[in-house]
């Protein structure tokens, strides 16, 4: 019945629909709320809006006379069902509930598609801020029947949007329901499926709309119409799942039924939830995913009739662009690009010679990997913008520069890291002094921090207060301190020493909860980092080499729509690409002594999006571990404001407001500070500085996983992406296998030795 109604629902309403190739109204708005909301939000013409044609159909159009005009091509998916049935207002069950304690109206979970394979895994809740409601619309009519103070319990209806209200935020910033942020919190812990929930109210008093959706992910199956299991957790179900999310919540904001605006969606995440923060960015409405999107019944994407496709939304028979992208991105711990991340994180743990591997095997394919990344790197032919990554990398004393980006090996020159050196190193190196330095300077609003003298004893209220940056800058390095964890908690708060995480985000959503099963648990995969056998699922290298060798060629071969998993999950491919609508602005926090991915992953996406035109940031908390919390005066907020003063016309211009130095010193009764003094050198003015072989090596120290790769040598990062029926885990890095076959005869012996 569902499809039956869908054709009819098509067919009454193909006159007026104008995509894939139709005319598009020349006059005429869509309600009120939607044409004020985005300035992008336009009248499209649907060849704009279709993806680029190919070469040989392009010259075919060039060779055709001018008389000849082709006739539009339809839509065969079914965008009038769509349509009708993803408008909120269409949806009996639309359930509101309102807290007072956040001032806040938290949509309950409805499904973001209209064929989801896994209702309770593909739908989406949205959390308003109060002063942006009126009061809930329960009979139809657009006038509230109930308001906050009424709502006792879930109150089914539509919201009555006060769009002449004004939040401030905490920064200053001042946001209305035509103007504010949207935040999207993207799950998929260790790229696993995560359940619908209901979004939180803890961006609510910054003035932000909250999105919270779940995802399919490993290990997911259905039952199918005809009875069968079918697995539906390989890549990129998580990502287009969340995708999909903000199709539907974009929609509803253009129809009015939601406040906020299209132009401004930033989506943020921890660890798995980092990655597809990062990956949404970098594939922002990249047509690559449209069939994905097409096959789950989302709004905005119809296929048309000659293959191409149409991203409008046709609204009072007006048609409206609809994008799936992101306006910006914050990242904590974004573990991608997986493609990199073998090679990377080897030569981060290579580069220390004294760091003592596992196993024979581990130390000598880490060796061959680092050698892998210096010709990977030297292929991408990077090039590093002084005045846009912010140092000086040539010294010449200007910020002038255009330095390419280069690895070089020369083991007796440079002996003290195992031979590595070069430009794309000295970049390395500067973003680790880069990010001591931004520490030691931000110590002003340390609060409740126990300062020691040099004798071990606490400093007196009196002589906290007194104390100069430079004070505060020697006792840091010399571990005269204890910390009080204060901070913003954000996706890295993990219900931890920082505080809960904010708006009630479910734990799952940011990396998971310690003791979160990966890999291949029932095969047995080895992860601890201390283990001295390389897999328990091979007994033989050449077992392995073996599975490589068939998994590999079976994500090669495409899957239903003929595309390589693989590639669609690696950021790098889409970063400027045509297609891709790049972000404006995005961040990447790691920590930097965590061991769930190197730091040169950061670095390769920051290089990728300034390359594209995007405002990339990243930085490497110099004390933080896997999904760090915001210290010292960040926050989510605070930059998300920021960028929002930077990049929108009339708004504030927030900066970080001025620390306010202790002047009570904290309780504790001894020093838990590390003394790195011996190694980082502090000049007068309260520079650090220290060597490339330092940092290789506190980068490592504070790390707690198998080498190479993420958790576990057999499959390395691959454990988080692709399965089947039968297991969670299929090999996909070519990379991997390449130096298996061609090294064969080294690594075979070592194999499972310890």
């Amino acid at each position: 019945m569902k499809k039956y109604l869908s054709i009819l629902l098509a067919l009454a309403m193909l006159v007026g629909l104008a995509a894939c190739g139709g005319e598009t109204a020349e006059s005429g708005t869509a309600p009120e709320a939607s044409v004020e909301t985005a300035a992008s939000v336009e009248e499209v013409p649907a060849e704009e809006s279709s993806v680029p044609q190919t070469e040989d159909s392009v010259a075919e159009k060039e060779d055709s006379s001018a008389e000849e005009v082709q006739e539009p091509s339809p839509v065969i998916s079914d965008q009038a069902y769509i349509e009708e049935t993803l408008n909120l207002k269409n949806n009996p069950e639309q359930t509101w509930f309102y807290s007072a304690d956040g001032d806040a109206w938290t949509l309950d979970v409805v499904s973001a598609v209209v064929y989801p394979e896994l209702p309770e895994q593909q739908g989406v809740s949205v959390c308003v801020p109060g002063a942006y409601v009126a009061g809930i619309d329960t009979d139809g009519d657009g006038k509230e029947d109930v308001l906050g103070a009424d709502a006792a319990e879930g109150i089914q209806g539509s919201l009555v949007i006060n769009y002449e209200a004004e939040i401030t935020s905490t920064n200053g910033q001042i946001y209305t329901a035509k103007t504010a942020p949207v935040i999207v919190n993207t799950g998929a812990a260790g790229y696993g499926s995560q359940s619908n929930s209901q979004a939180g109210s803890g961006y609510a008093g910054e003035g932000y709309i909250n999105v919270v959706c779940g995802n399919r992910g490993k290990q997911d199956f259905y039952t199918d119409e005809n009875g069968e299991t079918v697995y539906t957790g390989d890549a990129p179900s998580c990502l287009v799942d969340q995708k999909n999310a903000v199709r539907f919540v974009k929609y509803n904001i253009l129809l009015g039924n939601l406040p906020g605006s299209v132009d401004y969606f930033v989506t943020t995440g921890g660890s798995g939830g980092g990655a597809h923060a990062a990956m949404f960015a970098a594939t922002s409405n990249n047509p690559d995913f449209y069939d994905y999107e097409i096959k789950a019944g989302a709004v905005g994407v119809y296929e048309c009739a000659d293959g191409s496709y149409s991203t409008t939304v046709t609204i009072d028979g007006v048609d409206y662009a609809l994008s799936d992208g992101a306006w910006g991105c914050v990242a904590y711990s974004a573990i991608t690009s997986l493609g990199e991340a073998d090679m990377a994180m080897a030569m981060e743990y290579y580069m220390d010679v004294d760091y003592d591997f596992n196993t024979p095997f581990q130390k000598q394919l880490a060796a061959y990997l680092s050698e892998t990344y210096m010709e990977y790197i030297n292929g991408l032919r990077l090039v590093a913008v002084e005045n846009q990554v912010g140092f000086d990398l040539n010294g010449d004393g200007d910020m002038e520069d255009e330095i390419p980006m280069t690895i070089e090996c020369d083991p007796e020159q440079y002996p003290e890291t195992n031979g590595y050196y070069g430009t794309y190193l000295d970049l390395w190196l500067m973003e680790f002094q880069s990010n001591l330095q931004w520490y030691v300077d931000s110590l002003g609003y340390a609060e409740d921090w126990t300062w020691f003298g040099s004798d071990g004893s606490p400093m007196s209220d009196d002589e906290v207060a007194a104390m100069t940056d430079l004070d505060r800058t020697e006792a840091f390095l010399e571990g005269r301190y204890a910390k009080s964890y204060t901070g913003f908690g954000g996706p890295g708060g993990m219900g931890g020493p920082m505080g809960p995480p904010p708006g009630g985000m479910p734990m799952d959503m940011m990396g998971g909860p310690p003791g979160m099963v990966v890999g291949t648990p029932d095969a047995g995969t080895t992860q601890a980092s201390g283990s001295g056998i390389n897999s328990s699922n091979y007994g033989t290298f050449e077992e392995m080499m073996e599975a490589y060798a068939e998994d590999i060629a079976e994500v090669q071969n495409g899957d239903e729509f003929g595309k390589n998993i693989a590639a669609l999950y690696n950021p790098v491919n889409y970063i400027g690409a045509e297609g891709t609508e790049n972000p404006t602005w995005t961040r990447i926090l790691m920590g930097a002594a965590e061991g769930d991915l190197a730091m040169m992953n950061s670095l390769n996406l920051q290089l990728h999006w300034l390359e594209a035109g995007t405002d990339a940031d990243i930085a490497w908390q110099w004390d933080g571990g896997h999904v760090p919390s915001e210290i010292l005066g960040d926050s989510l907020p605070l930059y998300v404001d920021m960028m929002y003063g930077k990049y929108v016309d009339g708004a504030v211009k927030v900066e970080k407001p001025e620390p306010k130095p202790q002047t009570t010193n904290g309780t504790d009764t001894e020093a838990s500070g590390t003394d790195i003094s011996s190694w980082v050198q502090l000049d007068g003015e309260g520079k650090v500085s220290f060597t490339l072989a330092d940092a290789a090596a506190y980068r490592v120290a504070g790390a707690a996983k198998a080498v190479p790769g993420f958790d576990v040598i057999d499959y390395g990062q691959e454990d988080y992406v692709f399965g089947s029926l039968t297991k969670d885990a299929r090999h996909w890095n070519s990379i991997l296998l390449d130096i298996f076959e061609k090294y064969a005869d080294v690594l075979s012996p070592l194999f499972n030795q310890e």
